[in-house]
């Protein structure tokens, strides 16, 4: 959104309100419904959370998954690190690419990461160590915390959870999170159930060794507009 449609957007809400979740994603659809015949793409809602942790504790990370009942809206490309029987059962669940030596050794050479999600199978995590600066980085990185590691015979669930809208979440070097809940061509009921889940599924992560607020803010917004606070009071259930 240009300087002069991103003004005119912001004059829709008061910045310094916290609007009811409902409110919230009301405003963000208005203000994307208003630009609707003039963006060239369809953007992405996200949730944006500061947290009240401090995140250079190894006890005060936040990182899961959680599913979305109505889905990102899009298809997901997803990768499976396996080999042998596992990468036939990788093929049969419907994984995009089934990732051998040779594509580990493409990401490490290349840099290659045209995919969305990765899996992989515990045998195969011992060959991702030299490639986990490439993927970390990405939020690509197989992780048993985040459900990414799977034994051969949860890879069908996996790849169904993924397609279906299952994302990743971990806090920044700042504890913020950053949270995609759909499309601008969702309806906002599709949004305030996506939202919900990830309010929920956040919350259910405070770590024990936080004390005081843990959510701080939480702000709903699309790719191109203004930021609009959530009031968390009575918000997830």
């Amino acid at each position: 959104m240009s300087g002069k449609k991103y003004a005119i957007a912001a004059q829709m809400l008061d910045r310094q309100q916290y609007y009811a979740l409902t409110e919230a994603i009301k405003l963000v659809k208005q203000m994307t419904d208003n630009e609707k015949s003039k963006r060239k793409f369809d953007e992405t809602v996200e949730l944006h959370f500061r947290l009240g942790i401090d995140p250079r504790h190894s006890d005060q990370q936040v990182r899961s998954t959680v599913l979305l009942p109505a889905g990102l809206g899009k298809k997901v490309r997803i990768l499976v690190f396996a080999e042998g029987e596992d990468a036939r059962a990788a093929e049969a669940a419907g994984a995009d690419i089934v990732a051998d030596d040779q594509i580990v050794n493409k990401i490490a050479n290349e840099g290659w990461t045209d995919f969305d999600a990765a899996l992989a199978t515990p045998s195969m995590m011992k060959k991702l160590g030299r490639i986990a600066r490439i993927l970390g980085p990405r939020g690509l990185m197989p992780n048993p915390k985040a459900g990414t590691v799977v034994e051969a015979g949860d890879i069908q669930r996996a790849v169904d959870e993924l397609k279906a809208g299952r994302v990743e979440f971990r806090n920044d070097k700042s504890g913020n999170l950053h949270i995609p809940i759909g499309k601008a061509s969702f309806t906002a009921e599709q949004l305030e159930q996506n939202a919900t889940a990830v309010l929920n599924a956040v919350i259910a992560q405070r770590p024990s060794a936080v004390k005081g607020i843990y959510v701080k803010r939480a702000v709903v917004c699309s790719t191109m507009s203004p930021g609009v606070r959530v009031d968390l009071a009575g918000a997830g259930k």
